[in-house]
């Protein structure tokens, strides 16, 4: 016999987008200034290693800081 989730346990609705808005913006904030750096340093030079070497480091200058950046984004959400 399958068990059923309680009303108890159930997550409202509100949380679910506010979540949903979060890893959005997290995934924005992550991916284009990366992407920015990488195409403009490609596309002025024509030099793909540094851009790809630039865009990713910048991607992970990010990621360095995703925890602040989450909690920012969590407090001005909620």
């Amino acid at each position: 016999m399958a068990s059923f989730p309680s009303k108890k346990n159930k997550v409202p609705p509100e949380v679910i987008i506010n979540t949903i808005w979060i890893s959005t913006f997290l995934a924005m904030i992550f991916t284009i200034p990366a992407l920015g750096i990488f195409l403009g340093i490609y596309y002025s030079t024509g030099n793909l290693v540094l851009g790809a070497v630039l865009g990713f480091s910048a991607h992970f200058v990010a990621f360095a800081f995703s925890g602040k950046i989450s909690r920012f984004l969590t407090k001005i959400m909620s």
